[in-house]
């Protein structure tokens, strides 16, 4: 096989380990290894140079765990931002259902809000709620619960209490 040839296979796949990572919703590690891994084989071919293969391949593999993580707290970012929009809006005791659907079906999320308590300090006006997000559309899907906090700001109401939720974002806000 030519050089030329042996190019094109190499970036035919990476192009598919690439789709096949993003389609089936691996994790961000799982991406940038892919990712890593295929563009050190292809500059490994092009090169001839197992030691520029292997740095082009950790440089991808950092890039791209970057892109992924940032773009992965952007859409928990929307979840949170819609859940406390919805706990602003609601009086004490009051449950509504939530639903997100981003362009990219990474991150959809649905299930409920209900708002337990209204204080107001001198810095802000808050509400403690807790919201559920529910594992698929089916009637008996599993439903988890979790707790936040939300305060009002001059553009609206945003996420103010990390620790609780932090088991449904991981370490992402």
């Amino acid at each position: 096989m030519s050089a030329a040839g042996s190019i094109r296979l190499a970036l035919v796949a990476a192009v598919c380990l690439g789709a096949s990572v993003v389609i089936s919703g691996c994790s961000s590690a799982s991406v940038g290894a892919a990712g890593g891994a295929a563009a050190g084989l292809a500059t490994g071919i092009v090169t001839a140079n197992p030691a520029v293969g292997i740095g082009v391949g950790i440089a991808v593999q950092a890039a791209t765990d970057e892109v992924v993580k940032n773009y992965m707290r952007d859409m928990h970012e929307d979840q949170q931002d819609l859940i406390a929009a919805l706990a602003g809006a609601m009086p004490v005791g009051e449950t509504r259902p939530w639903r997100i659907k981003h362009s990219m079906p990474i991150e959809n999320g649905h299930g409920q809000v209900r708002v337990t308590r209204a204080f107001t300090s001198a810095l802000a006006i808050c509400k403690d709620f807790v919201f559920s997000v529910q594992d698929g559309d089916d009637p008996g899907a599993h439903e988890a619960w979790y707790t936040g906090s939300a305060c009002q700001q001059d553009k609206g109401w945003k996420w103010a209490l990390a620790e609780p939720a932090v088991e449904r974002w991981g370490n992402l806000q």
